[in-house]
């Protein structure tokens, strides 16, 4: 059996054959004295004859042959919007070269022959690897509802003497090597404070624990290397602990910290600059001033025709909330700040893009949006000024509330006319239709809820109400304050020609609001004691306003999406409204 120094000399006569002992010393950073003892023994030994390893020493070295690599490419990169909108980060071409690519390169050179790239996100993207590099390509289907764990428990069986990479870090200098002498984790020095994974040692440099942030510390770099012995107890623990519910937001790194007694890893050093991860665009562009000059995404082709800027003035690029149909990301230029909205996977069955389109131009020629700069009908896209320090409205302050329904007054009062026409029972009708094409709705009461929601609406046709340009998308999310005190009503893909009660009922249902402070909104809406009559006709948009997206919900989550609570909360103003509603009328 030979030791750690053997091992390493061993690899160096490997690959530098006929080097003497003073230039192995060099090598392998070791005094010439103990080379000397150690070429001494290898000699002895049988393992090293003339310079040059024998067929015993070559036995020697097999169990620390590395036998391959998983290259981790399932994520959704969702640091890196608007671009991961369209293509994943390890896609992008940094220095001339595509980042997953430059990786498989080095992998070979350092005859790392057998490849694994796990995919998931955009995975089609991928599949060219496969023919021009041999690579072997594994699909992971949890990508948007696991971390990292579910793309090793794809590969588990193939885990032996295994190098486990991240696609989309550039590595300056090749760090592979054909033969490993024990499980290690890469890792840069930080000087100073960082938000990195700061890792804990032992006297040996084994790894024993780990800490999110820190200062003047050894932190990790994203690729590791698992041996034969890691590798089993690691996969051992996975499958054991794999369908515990919060094991399913766990990186593989933090199972490992969980098990750091039962998993022996060292610390790998590298020298400042070896390794390089983005974090963000603005990063990326440090390190390659050409980056965005060069980068082949549409997103930024968008931005410059329509601002007039050029793809090197864009920076401060950065993920916004998302909403539950779009995408979002701010960016400035040298003119001022931007929100880019990236369109919904399956939106395009649901939003009329032309009526919106309208829609936010009357709203901008009104003065109640003045944040719409262009958007794209065919496609979805949109570019909007962003509102730096705003605030939402608050729906429970009674001050607040009356100048929302001050807003939905006004924009009711306008003589404008919309192509396209709402109908909160028809919409829901769409869905339901799409929700059928996946199967019968076997959820229990969906059956006479959408009787009662038929009724009311039958029943509120009779009160010959005033059709008028309606937003139907009108809660407090969309209504934003300016650092001046200005209300600006945002996101009109719903608005279209609607029965005027159609924005009280979705403002209602989706600010939460109570009985007492519905009927309160209503009197703001009016200046006035509503009637009976315009009350009920007001309740029963509340109820239908609830029925259509406690079933946009149910097609939303049909499709894999999770909607939170929201679709309890629909259900529940649903169910308490239209029975309420169609009592008054009965009355």
């Amino acid at each position: 059996m030979i030791n750690r120094n053997e091992f390493n000399a061993l690899c160096a006569i490997r690959e530098h054959p006929g080097a003497t002992q003073r230039e192995l010393a060099e090598l392998l950073g070791l005094s010439l004295g103990t080379v000397n003892n150690v070429h001494r023994k290898l000699v002895k030994e049988k393992l090293v004859e003339d310079g040059r390893v024998t067929a015993r020493g070559m036995r020697e070295l097999r169990p620390y042959k590395v036998d391959n690599a998983v290259v981790l490419a399932a994520g959704l990169s969702s640091r890196f919007v608007p671009i991961s909108y369209e293509k994943p980060k390890g896609l992008l071409t940094v220095r001339g070269e595509v980042l997953i690519e430059r990786q498989i390169e080095q992998l070979l050179e350092a005859g790392i022959n057998e490849i694994i790239v796990v995919v998931g996100y955009k995975k089609e993207l991928f599949f060219y690897l496969e023919e021009k590099y041999g690579v072997q390509i594994v699909v992971n289907p949890e990508y948007a509802t696991r971390n990292n764990n579910s793309s090793l428990m794809r590969v588990r069986e193939m885990l032996g003497n295994t190098y486990i990479c991240v696609s989309d870090n550039y590595l300056a200098v090749n760090p592979f090597r054909q033969y490993e002498w024990k499980a290690n984790y890469s890792a840069e020095y930080a000087e100073g404070p960082t938000k990195e994974w700061c890792i804990h040692l032992d006297k040996k440099d084994r790894i024993i624990g780990a800490t999110i942030g820190g200062a003047n510390a050894w932190y990790m770099a994203d690729h590791a290397y698992f041996d034969r012995a890691f590798s089993e107890r690691f996969v051992e623990i996975l499958e054991a602990e794999y369908d515990d519910p919060r094991t399913a937001d766990k990186l593989w790194e933090e199972l490992f910290i969980e098990h750091v007694d039962e998993l022996d890893m060292e610390i790998r050093r590298h020298e400042p600059g070896a390794i390089f991860e983005f974090d963000s665009l603005d990063e990326m562009k440090d390190f390659d001033p050409l980056f965005l000059e060069n980068i082949d995404v549409e997103i930024f082709d968008n931005i410059v025709a329509v601002l007039g800027c050029s793809k090197s003035e864009i920076h401060d690029v950065y993920p916004l909330k998302q909403g539950l149909t779009n995408l979002s990301c701010h960016f400035a230029t040298d003119d001022g700040e931007y929100v880019y909205r990236h369109p919904g996977v399956g939106t395009e069955q649901m939003i009329d893009r032309e009526a919106e389109v309208q829609a936010l131009s009357l709203a901008k020629s009104i003065g109640i949006d003045n944040t719409f700069v262009f958007e794209n009908p065919k496609r979805g896209w949109k570019i909007s000024k962003f509102i730096p320090n705003a605030r939402e409205l608050d729906p429970h302050d009674e001050a607040e509330l009356a100048e929302a329904m001050a807003v939905a007054r006004k924009l009711h009062a306008q003589d404008l006319t919309l192509d396209r026409h709402f109908d909160y029972l028809e919409e829901g009708l769409k869905y339901e239709a799409l929700l059928l094409e996946k199967g019968p709705i076997d959820v229990p009461g969906y059956d006479e809820l959408k009787a009662q929601a038929m009724r009311a609406r039958e029943l509120a046709r009779g009160d010959d109400a005033p059709t008028c340009l309606t937003h139907n998308d009108f809660f407090n999310l969309n209504l934003l304050y300016d650092q001046e005190g200005n209300l600006n009503l945002i996101d009109w893909e719903y608005a279209g020609m609607a029965d005027y009660a159609s924005d009280f009922g979705t403002f209602v249902v989706t600010c939460k609001l109570d009985e007492p402070e519905a009927a309160h909104a209503l009197e703001c809406y009016y200046g006035r004691t509503p009637t009976k009559q315009e009350k009920r006709h007001n309740y029963v948009f509340v109820g239908l306003a609830g029925w259509c997206w406690y079933v946009w919900s149910l097609q939303k989550e049909s499709e894999g999406d999770n909607v939170g609570d929201w679709l309890y909360v629909y259900y529940r103003y649903a169910k308490k409204y239209l029975p309420l509603a169609i009592s008054m009328y009965e009355e």
